[in-house]
C-alpha cells in the first residue's frame, strides 16, 4: 500500500466535486476517458468503463465506498493476476484541505504493475488539487483575484 498527499486551498466541495464527476478525468494522470453518463452521481456499486493513458485497453472501475464529501473507495479490475483498490479521502485541516490517495495493490503480477504506474500514481493527488483549484478560481469574482491570500496557515 502506497498513499500519496497533497494540500490544497480549495474547499473540501470543489476537491468532491473533482473526484465524484467520474466523466472528467482530464486532471487524472492515469485515466484518459470513462464511459460515465453526464450528472451520474457516485454510489457504492456502480461498474464503469476507463481508458488509461498506458493502454487502449478499456479497464472496469468497481465502486466500493462512498462517503460523500469525505471517501471515495474503488477496485480496479484491470486484468486477472493483480487486484487494485484505489482510495481517494478529503478531509478539511487547519492548513487547507489535505487530499490522500491511496493505492492498494495485490496478486503475483503486482510488482510488475507498480513498477509501471508507480510514477503515475504519484502525480494524482497534486493534478487532483491543481484541477480543483483552477476550477475555484475560474468561478470567483475578479475583484477577489486581486487579493492574494497569506501563504502561511496561520494568516486569517
Amino acid at each position: 500500500m502506497r498513499t500519496y498527499q497533497a494540500l490544497s486551498t480549495a474547499s473540501v466541495e470543489d476537491l468532491w466535486c473533482k473526484i465524484g464527476d467520474l466523466t472528467d478525468v482530464s486532471w487524472h494522470p492515469l485515466l484518459a476517458s470513462t464511459d460515465v453518463p453526464h450528472g451520474l452521481v457516485v454510489k457504492p456499486g456502480l461498474i464503469y468503463r476507463a481508458v488509461t493513458r498506458l493502454s487502449p485497453i478499456p479497464v472496469r472501475i468497481f465502486v466500493e465506498r462512498v462517503n460523500p464529501g469525505e471517501l471515495l473507495s474503488v477496485r480496479i479490475l484491470a486484468i486477472p493476476g493483480v487486484e487494485e483498490r484505489v482510495t481517494y479521502q478529503v478531509e478539511s485541516t487547519v492548513c487547507g484541505t489535505r487530499v490522500s490517495y491511496s493505492v492498494t495493490l495485490r496478486g503475483w503480477l503486482s510488482p510488475l504493475i507498480w513498477s509501471l504506474t508507480q510514477p503515475y500514481a504519484a502525480r494524482v493527488a497534486t493534478k487532483l488539487v491543481q484541477a480543483a483549484e483552477q476550477a475555484a478560481l475560474s468561478t470567483v469574482p475578479v475583484d477577489a483575484r486581486t487579493r492574494s491570500p497569506g501563504n502561511s496557515c496561520f494568516d486569517f
